[in-house]
């Protein structure tokens, strides 16, 4: 009776396809909610700095959380796991719905609701990650990822052009009520699918203890495999430079053109819809046999292209660029992601991963104060000015405001580029998926 139950329910990727419909309605709506509120923080604030504390209030509880997060991943049930972060967008959505009508609502507010989405979000990543490696078979590893990354890019595309067309109709409660009805249909199609619990490997028996003792499990699991570690390396070093430039990258845009908010507004779009292709042309066709080579490839390719946004000086330059930088995203993630999740058990996947995730993010806080104390103090001064740094470079860069950021950006770009080149090199790193025997291939009491 209860496999009956079971098989009526939708499985395997058409499970995944109405999972993923759910989702990037939600997101598409939560994106929508973050545009309006945006607007209202500014008119009451007018502080930059008020509101880059939002994403501080998201990240800080994400990377705390972040380890514990996958212990009860892999401890409890999968589709339960994948709700969390849902329910818990409700609620601070609700909460800031309720408060924005009754006209209570202050700024300082939004802080807690971004705490409580940075929360929810701890849970998501490593649930929906590991969910997928039970939902459908490893050779659709590839296509999963990348319709998964379209999550991502997608509403950045769509959700301005909706969110400026419906605020003045039905104003930021109405939009606010579209999120919260788009949480539940979210829901709803994770209530409907049949999603596979993991078996039990000899792997996840050894993690198994105290939630401290399982929460290290995932750094010690990626520590002990080279190629995992030399895998992960790379992400920390190329998110390292990437968020470096990417940290430069308005303000050097805003500086070169006098705060032109329409050539901003089009080279924010270009990098969206850069993002939403790389994901579609992933979705059809899920990259190389050899995933490595698009993890290393994606690397140079995407950091080359950022190279080019510093050298640029208007749109002609700056829009293929910052497409093709947002192009190669989804060929680098969905590669790496389709690797790890055919080597690591999937009933350690929500430690590993929360692990692994908590390791590129690491960088996070640190690349916008190396890249402001850098372009501020240093390359901005020197590059407004008939210093040697002007000689050397002025031909590439120019000369005046934006310059030293956009100097930034091309070193962050070149160094983008030596990461993979040099990862190319180590055995460990380019023959992972070799070295490495997928999950559902090892027997269990070699492992």
């Amino acid at each position: 009776m209860k496999a009956g139950i079971l098989t009526r329910r939708p499985a395997g990727m058409s499970a995944f396809i109405i999972v993923w419909l759910g989702q990037i309605v939600s997101v598409l709506a939560s994106s929508m909610s973050h545009f309006g509120l945006t607007i209202w923080m500014y008119q009451r604030t007018e502080s930059a700095t008020a509101m880059g504390l939002m994403q501080v209030a998201f990240i800080v509880p994400f990377l705390a959380l972040s380890p514990i997060a996958g212990v009860m991943v892999d401890r409890h049930n999968r589709k339960l796991m994948m709700m969390v972060s849902d329910l818990t967008a409700i609620v601070a959505t609700a909460g800031v719905f309720i408060l924005l009508a009754i006209g209570r609502l202050e700024f300082w507010h939004l802080y807690i609701a971004a705490a409580l989405n940075g929360i929810g979000n701890t849970f998501q990543w490593p649930a929906y990650s590991a969910a997928i490696s039970t939902m459908v078979p490893k050779e659709q590893y590839g296509r999963a990822n990348g319709l998964m990354s379209l999550i991502e890019a997608g509403p950045g595309v769509l959700a301005p052009l909706l969110a400026g067309a419906l605020l003045p109709l039905i104003g930021l409660t109405g939009i606010l009520t579209i999120d919260v009805l788009t949480f539940l249909f979210a829901i709803a199609a994770l209530v409907i699918v049949y999603v596979p619990q993991p078996a039990r490997t000899a792997k996840g028996e050894q993690g198994r203890g105290s939630v401290w003792h399982e929460a290290a499990y995932g750094f010690r699991y990626i520590f002990a495999r080279p190629s995992l570690l030399g895998l992960q390396m790379v992400f920390f070093f190329g998110n390292l430079f990437a968020g470096i430039a990417y940290t430069v990258q308005s303000p050097m845009i805003l500086a070169r053109t006098a705060s032109d908010s329409v050539i901003f507004g089009m080279v924010q779009s270009a990098g969206a819809i850069g993002g939403v292709a790389g994901g579609i042309i992933m979705s059809a066709w899920g990259g190389f046999r050899r995933r490595v080579y698009g993890v290393l490839l994606g690397w140079a390719l995407s950091s080359a292209a950022m190279a080019f946004i510093g050298i640029g000086r208007g749109l002609s330059l700056w829009l293929p660029a910052v497409f093709l930088t947002s192009l190669f995203s989804p060929l680098i993630n969905t590669s790496n992601q389709a690797i790890w999740q055919a080597k690591v058990a999937p009933d350690v996947q929500g430690r590993v991963f929360s692990a692994r995730r908590l390791i590129a993010w690491f960088t996070n806080p640190i690349s916008p104060i190396i890249a402001g104390t850098v372009a501020d103090f240093v390359l901005e001064p020197a590059m407004r000015g008939e210093s040697r740094l002007a000689a050397l470079f002025g031909g590439l860069v120019g000369v005046g405001p934006g310059a030293g950021m956009g100097l930034l950006m091309v070193c962050c770009g070149a160094l983008g580029v030596l990461v993979p080149v040099v990862a190319g090199f180590i055995p460990a790193i380019r023959d992972a998926e070799t070295r490495l025997p997928d999950h559902d291939q090892a027997p269990a009491s070699k492992r």
